[in-house]
């Protein structure tokens, strides 16, 4: 019995749907945490208690570089399922960049921007 070199379309629009979700979720998080960064969430203290400004200055900053962080992260997230779904049109999804083997569907399910099956991040 020949070893399976891709998935199937159906299996394709399995995984589409799954990081279709991911996505819109991540889009959302990640527009939620530009509105704080940029105080749009309405929930600013900038123009309240001026006296203890100055001690919150510091908590702010880390604060802040905290969720620029987030933000960058969330970024790439989203950059992950977008090439995710680019290597869906190409059919070439779920195969190992390294080992050229099928990624596990358990494993694509659980992290759907995965481009190493186990096996090779085992490996690095």
């Amino acid at each position: 019995m020949a070893e399976k070199v891709r998935y199937s379309d159906e299996e394709l629009e399995e995984f589409r749907a799954v990081i279709m979700e991911k996505l819109e979720l991540a889009k959302s998080n990640y527009d939620q945490i530009m509105k704080s960064l940029r105080h749009e969430d309405g929930n600013d203290v900038a123009d309240t208690s001026p006296t203890y400004k100055g001690l919150e200055d510091g908590s702010s900053a880390a604060s802040q570089a905290e969720q620029m962080q987030l933000a960058q992260r969330q970024a790439k997230f989203i950059q992950g399922l977008q090439a995710a779904l680019v290597r869906i049109e190409n059919k070439t999804y779920g195969i190992c960049r390294e080992t050229g083997k099928l990624i596990a569907k358990e494993r694509l399910m659980a992290v759907p921007h995965a481009t190493l099956s186990i096996e090779a991040k085992k490996n690095r």
